[in-house]
């Protein structure tokens, strides 16, 4: 559940071809079509709350997915449909990308209102993977620059963990060692 990207470098089309060199069958649901290239996004066109509902209806009824991955959720009408239609469905194993941020910043389009929507779905997540600056957001901080001592990646990782989601992946990590990583905690393990 998530945008597009003609370049298929992101969004749903990164999904599917990742999804599909992995042997799943993946379905999709597209929140909006995006217009964009590797220098940057021009334009995007949302769908409607009724047609994106109208969508996910459509792939659990016929063929209930095994696990549902969310991506670029661009408005609060389309988060509270993503996150009732769950519901509804009682859907397991959730994968949220939170996609609210980067580069120490919150995207344009994204109100406090959307913040708490993401955060709303997070909590019901089995995983989630923000970026450093997403995984900031989600826990009410100042996005970080510059290099992440492990102590204080593990931190993140503990706190983000306590949100509600069994396994955090905080993603494109620049740590004080000078490695570029994504980092990950499983909630059960404590590990």
């Amino acid at each position: 559940i998530a945008g597009t990207d003609p370049t298929g470098g992101a969004g749903i089309q990164a999904d599917l071809k990742t999804m599909t060199l992995n042997g799943v069958f993946a379905m999709s649901v597209v929140t909006a079509l995006v217009a964009q290239n590797t220098t940057g996004v021009t334009g995007i066109m949302e769908v409607s709350p009724e047609f994106l509902k109208k969508q996910i209806d459509a792939v659990f009824e016929d063929i209930p997915p095994d696990a549902v991955k969310t991506g670029m959720v661009a408005s609060c009408g389309l988060i509270e449909t993503i996150a009732e239609r769950l519901g509804f469905y009682r859907a397991g194993n959730v994968v949220v990308d939170p996609v609210m941020g980067d580069h120490g910043k919150l995207y344009r389009a994204f109100t406090p209102e959307m913040v708490e929507g993401i955060g709303r779905m997070v909590r019901r997540a089995q995983v989630i993977t923000p970026n450093i600056t997403e995984a900031c957001i989600l826990l009410g901080e100042s996005p970080a620059g510059g290099a992440v001592s492990t102590a204080a990646a593990r931190s993140m990782l503990v706190r983000l963990g306590e949100l509600g989601p069994e396994k955090v992946v905080i993603t494109g990590v620049t740590l004080a060692t000078g490695e570029y990583a994504n980092i990950c905690y499983d909630r059960e393990h404590n590990s």
